[in-house]
């Protein structure tokens, strides 16, 4: 009868461990989505800034018209890689895509910074300088958004790989490592004029 005690008491624990890890991987799971769908918010606000500083600087910028149509074209490419990514954010492939469109925006932001300053008059344009301040802001949003998510995922993966969650993590459905999301911020830097006196 002490046997079937301890053996009874030993299969409930472990069941309860059992339950005790699935549960913890739901929820780092989940925790790294939440942390996707708050880059998302600030992606698409980006995005919608984008063609509002693109419109006040057409004026301006009539010899530049092939810089603008690049970041038009980078901006809807990194909307799309971004609705891809949120269909599917455990998908790698997605977070990839979504992370090398950032980084082509990136690029054409840094080139139409470049063209801006050469124009005094489109630099103190006033709704110029109100758009750069937003986007300044929502940029350091997604750098923070970025950085939460880049947090949830290390959580995630380091429990999943953890023993004995590693054995039991793929029967639960967790099979892969998330993605950190890593954007090359040096890209935009590289374009960046050099000033010389």
């Amino acid at each position: 009868m002490v046997t079937i005690v301890v053996i009874l008491v030993i299969v409930i624990l472990l069941a309860l461990f059992i339950i005790s890890i699935y549960n913890t991987l739901v929820a780092l799971k989940n925790r790294y989505l939440n942390a996707f769908a708050q880059i998302e918010v600030q992606l698409k606000r980006r995005y919608d800034l984008i063609p509002n500083l693109v419109e006040t600087a057409k004026g301006y910028l009539k010899h530049e018209r092939e810089t603008l149509e690049l970041v038009v074209k980078a901006r809807n490419q990194a909307a799309q890689s971004l609705e891809k990514a949120k269909a599917n954010p455990s998908n790698p492939s997605n977070i990839h895509a979504l992370s090398t469109a950032e980084q082509n925006l990136a690029g054409a932001l840094g080139k139409l910074n470049v063209i801006v300053e050469a124009y005094p008059e489109l630099k103190a344009n006033e709704n110029m300088i109100k758009l750069h301040e937003e986007i300044a802001t929502t940029e350091n949003r997604v750098a923070f958004a970025r950085q939460a998510y880049n947090d949830s995922v290390m959580s995630y993966n380091t429990y999943r790989q953890s023993f004995p969650q590693n054995i039991l993590a793929s029967t639960f459905g967790h099979t892969s490592d998330a993605v950190l999301l890593e954007f090359d911020d040096s890209a935009a830097m590289q374009s960046a004029p050099k000033v010389a006196f």
